[in-house]
This record gives C-alpha cells, structure tokens and sequence, in this order.
C-alpha cells in the first residue's frame, strides 16, 4: 500500500466522496416528529462506527438498509433528542452502516460521511462528538475535537498509556470542553448505591476491595498473511501502533498489546472505576503495585496510602468491598450485602452523597447544556485507566512497583517511567 505523506492538521484530506454540506434547512433542523428545535437540540458527530458507536449513536425504529439491528439496542444519543449530522469510519463498510441508520432515523439523506475525522471536526453545525474508534485512537480524536471546540463523549478506555490519560485530561481542561467517559457503570443505582454504603461506613472500616476482570493483553506474533480488504483504510486503522504486515486476526486487536491493554482496560476501566469511587480514591489511586510472585501475593494486588488492598482475582462477580463489619458485592446484574439490612439503608442527608446520573447519555447531554460536571469526566476517567495501566506495567516487568499519585510518576524507578507512555507512529501523534 502506498503511504500517503501527512501531517498532523492535514492528514488524510480525502474522505470517501466529495460530500456537500445540505444547503436548505430540512424539517428535521425545524423540530418535525417531536424533536426539538434547532434552537434546543445537540448536533453529533460520530467517529467510530463499529458495534458499540453505533449502539452508542443508537436509533429509535429500523427499516431497509439497516443491519445487524437485533443487538444494537433502540436508544442511544438519537433516542435522546440529539441530531446525528455526519459520520466517520476507516472502516467502509460500518461507514455506510451508520449513514443508513442515521438516514432511516430521520427519513432523509443527509447524513454525510467522512474517513478523514478531522474534516468532521471542521464542520461548525456540530457541537458534540462521539468517540468509539478503537482504543489506539481515542486520544487523539478526543484533543483533536476539543481543540475544534467540541465536547466529546468517548469510549473507555480512553488511552493506551498513562501519558496520553493525562494530556487528555488537560486538553478538556485547556480547552473548557465537556468530556465524559463511557464508563457507564457510574448511572447504575446498584453501583452508586454500593459506594455511598462503603464510602459512609456501613461495613466499618474498609479494608480490602476485590475486583474480577480479565488480564492483559500479549505481544502479537502474527504472520503476514494476505492483503488488507479494500474496504479498510489499513494504514490508518494501524493509526498510532506499529507498522506491521497485515493478517485478518489484527481485526481482532483487543488482544494484542500495541492496539490495546487487554482486558485489564476494557473491563477494567469499568470495574477500577468502581472500586475507587468506593475507596474514595478516584482523585488519586495506589501507591504500590504487586504482580504475582507465587509466594506472598498469589494475585496482582495493590495497596493505598490508607491501607486498603485491592486484588484482581475472580472470587466475586464484579466487585468486593470487604470492611471490619460487612460486604458489598456489586455487578451488573446485582447487589448483595452483609448484613442483608444494608440493601434498604437510606443515605441520610447529611451524609455522603455521590453523583446522581441514572442515564449515562442524558448526564453528559446535561453537562453539555448547563456547562457542568458529568459522572466520568476526564480527570476521573485518567485516575480509573491509571489503576489498570499500572497493573498492566506490574505484569509486564514482573516486579514490585511504588507510584506517586500527586507526582504522577514512579519512585525512584526510570525503567517504569519509561512505559508510562510509548512511542507513536508518525503522524498519528499527540
């Protein structure tokens, strides 16, 4: 494949049609089937159309043209009065995918398609993005789009490297842009409702937090094998990650480690979340970081200034809080406490009160109207993928290591600090 000569404000300014911006006003922009006016409502574009942008974009109906729409569930941004005005993808075939869900949507044609994102980004009709590339990009498009002055509503997890969780969060913050993660665990009662029990002190004093997620990703050891099928753009599918020859199981990239941390982010990002809401650390994070040794820790574990530990390992479904006087065992699908009392304590009012969401879309819509903190903003989303990408360290250089949360950095340790970030691709570069 030939490599086209890029740099970073211009790269890839060939999209996949010449695609004019509509020149009338349709009656969608007017408020037509009970949408809101144009006055009201939020203009989206979406970056990433695979399964879960488009479950994210969402949809309210279905109709010809649309497909797989049996686990793409009817919701998302649309169902929530948002404008979907345009749609981005390397990957053609989920391009037009999402271009004909959005047009079935809303009965038209007008909904415009880009491989390049930064094209979308230069479009001043839209105020929000949606990020749901895969992991190696997140990133990049969220700074990308808050310098463009969107707000942005990213995937988890939102980087590859502790560095790059960092310049994202002070990109939202340089810039006054609304970030939130799609960590959407922090709307769920079950999950609120077992922090604000752990974080007033109805199991006593907590002492140990169990969290159960897969582990991290391995080195890809894949052959060349083939050509990359002509509907990718592979090169910049690759975007950041090394160059490498193509075979079909890239496709599957979560396991490899150049394209994402494994499991460790992906559940991880859900779940580390979780605990340290509960903890109360999801400001900071651990001080120590133990890999398995086969002798004192049998499991990756890790310790915080308090001295509460924190094990991955699968004796609970999701996540354990263990205090002095109780347990709470929270997932997606239940919440289970000892004493079973604790399942209809009410948090009184002068006690601790966590943020309120119970629709994760509808809380960042809110942020973005009213200029206000989400659930998971960007500060929040850097401490939670902090915690899964200094396990992922732990394991690889399988030993002992100590972090300082206000320094950002390891004690005394320039080989750790070295794999706080890693080298990118030109031009695929922050």
């Amino acid at each position: 494949m030939k490599k086209t000569q890029l740099n970073r404000r211009t790269f890839l300014k060939q999209s996949l049609a010449a695609i004019a911006l509509p020149s009338v006003i349709t009656s969608t922009a007017l408020g037509a089937k009970g949408r809101p006016s144009a006055n009201e409502r939020i203009v989206m574009g979406c970056i990433g159309m695979g399964g879960q942008g488009t479950a994210n974009m969402g949809w309210r109906g279905a109709g010809p043209g649309v497909m797989n729409v049996n686990w793409v569930p009817k919701g998302g941004f649309m169902a929530r009065g948002v404008q979907v005005v345009a749609v981005c993808d390397v990957n053609r075939n989920n391009l037009y995918r999402a271009r004909d869900i959005v047009n079935n949507e809303y009965q038209n044609n007008d909904c415009a398609i880009y491989k390049d994102y930064h094209e979308l980004l230069a479009r001043k009709d839209i105020d929000v993005i949606l990020c749901a590339t895969g992991d190696r990009w997140h990133t990049l498009v969220s700074v990308d789009s808050a310098k463009a002055g969107k707000d942005i509503y990213c995937e988890k997890p939102i980087s590859l490297t502790i560095y790059e969780a960092r310049e994202l969060a002070r990109s939202m913050k340089r810039y006054g842009r609304i970030f939130q993660t799609g960590t959407q665990q922090r709307s769920d009662y079950k999950f609120r409702l077992a922090c604000e029990l752990v974080r007033n002190g109805y199991i006593g004093e907590l002492k140990h937090i169990t969290v159960n997620v897969g582990g991290p990703p391995e080195e890809c050891n894949l052959p060349a094998e083939g050509s990359p099928p002509e509907w990718l753009d592979y090169d910049v599918w690759l975007g950041q990650a090394p160059w490498r020859p193509f075979h079909p199981g890239l496709l599957g990239w979560m396991a490899w480690r150049d394209y994402s941390g494994g499991e460790m982010t992906n559940w991880g990002a859900h779940h580390f979340d979780i605990a340290q809401w509960g903890a109360g650390y999801e400001d900071s994070g651990p001080v120590e970081i133990y890999p398995p040794d086969g002798k004192e820790f049998k499991v990756l574990t890790y310790k915080y200034p308090n001295g509460v530990t924190m094990t991955r390992d699968g004796s609970c479904y999701g996540i354990l809080f263990k205090g002095t006087s109780g347990w709470i065992e929270v997932n997606r699908s239940y919440i289970k406490t000892h004493p079973e009392s604790l399942m209809r304590q009410k948090i009184g009012p002068n006690e601790i009160h966590l943020h309120v969401s119970n629709d994760h879309h509808e809380d960042f819509l809110n942020s973005v109207r009213n200029r206000t903190r989400p659930a998971c903003d960007a500060d929040i989303g850097y401490r939670s993928i902090s915690v899964c990408h200094l396990g992922n360290i732990a394991y690889w250089l399988n030993r002992p290591l100590k972090w300082d949360p206000v320094q950002e950095k390891f004690n005394n340790d320039p080989e750790a600090d070295r794999m706080l970030w890693r080298e990118m691709r030109s031009p695929y570069t922050l």
